[in-house]
């Protein structure tokens, strides 16, 4: 196990900067993982942190040793790609004893690792199959397998889940989980979807276009957003935006699109008349008389809860609601928001607005 350090990282593909100064602390031990929208650089720097692209400037350390021109085999890391990148021509045991092989490990501890690791994942039936033979989460288990045979001192994940179906995905998110808690080695996951990075992290780093745009436990995240993109990728359904303006001449509140009223605790002093996105989560919603008035467009019941969109202000917003509200398209309900629970954000900046 090691910690990882990234300080000032920058990537450019040619006189194209992709990466700009990204700075993380990885601690020892933790499950870290790098969520973002496609193109944002979250893979860009995981393939750095492997040695597979090199650095355009900065330094990344693995375990205290700056590893910039260290060749991958040199970091001591090992990775799981989303494509699992097995051979087809080898058994599963094979597969996972593969990189010990090469390194010229002796017989008796390459087998030794290898049950060990078939142990831990329930491969032990499978271990004279060949991948053609498997199902899409058991040769994502030989993937990791073959990972854990190395006994690395960092595991690297780049979005193992993307080639499965829902329920799968839902097991081996579990069971990735429950593997970090047993092996307890360091670990980077990069994923484009955030609730993977909000049931799996102990850490979340959310990316855009290059840069960081928050790091923070995931319900830190959840709670307490620094911005409106923060606030809007972390959290399904995503958060609800309204703009307007706020107003703070007499009872402190939120003003929509077609003078809808909203209910605001707190605003920066010398607010009043400033424009601003009113943020608002789906489950902070509730059917009240004093609410806003909206118009039901869909009713999308799930079993647990029913999902509502309705027109508001001018758009479009979701609410959640646990109760089983007789609803259907067209009714006008009057929606309240949780005036604890709202976040307000800059018009311009998108940078969220403190009291």
């Amino acid at each position: 196990m090691a910690t990882v350090g990234i300080r000032d990282v920058r990537k450019a593909f040619g006189l194209t900067p992709v990466i700009h100064g990204v700075d993380v602390d990885i601690a020892d031990g933790e499950f870290v993982v790098l969520v973002g929208p496609s193109g944002c650089g979250k893979s860009t720097l995981l393939r750095m942190i492997a040695g597979l692209e090199n650095i355009t400037g900065g330094e990344i350390s693995i375990g205290g040793r700056v590893v910039n021109n260290l060749p991958p085999k040199e970091r001591d890391v090992a990775m799981v790609f989303q494509n699992y990148a097995l051979y087809p021509h080898m058994t599963v045991a094979a597969n996972m004893a593969f990189s010990m092989k090469l390194r010229g490990a002796p017989k008796q501890e390459i087998d030794t690792r290898v049950n060990r690791a078939a142990d831990i994942l329930g491969l032990k039936p499978y271990l004279e199959r060949y991948p053609r033979q498997l199902s899409g989460g058991q040769r994502q288990r030989v993937a990791m397998g073959r990972a854990i045979v190395r006994d690395p001192q960092v595991f690297l994940f780049d979005e193992p889940l993307s080639n499965l179906d829902a329920k799968l995905r839902v097991q081996m998110r579990t069971e990735i989980k429950e593997l970090h808690q047993r092996l307890k080695t360091t670990t980077v996951y990069v994923t484009h979807d955030q609730i993977e990075a909000m049931t799996m992290a102990d850490k979340i780093v959310v990316m855009h276009d290059g840069i960081v745009e928050q790091i923070g436990a995931p319900l830190e995240l959840y709670d307490n957003p620094n911005n409106q993109f923060v606030a809007g990728f972390i959290g399904s359904p995503a958060m609800n935006f309204v703009r307007g303006t706020v107003r703070a001449n007499g009872k402190l509140g939120f003003e929509g699109v077609g003078g809808i009223q909203l209910p605001l605790t707190g605003a920066p002093a010398g607010s009043d008349g400033r424009s601003a996105v009113y943020g608002v989560r789906p489950e902070h919603f509730t059917i009240a008389d004093e609410g806003a008035e909206a118009t039901v467009v869909v009713v999308e019941p799930t079993g647990s809860e029913i999902q509502v969109v309705a027109k508001l202000g001018g758009g479009d917003v979701i609410a959640v609601f646990r109760e089983r509200h007789q609803l259907k398209p067209g009714d006008k309900i009057r929606l309240m928001p949780d005036p604890r629970l709202v976040h307000l954000f800059d018009a311009a900046s998108g940078e969220r607005l403190k009291p």
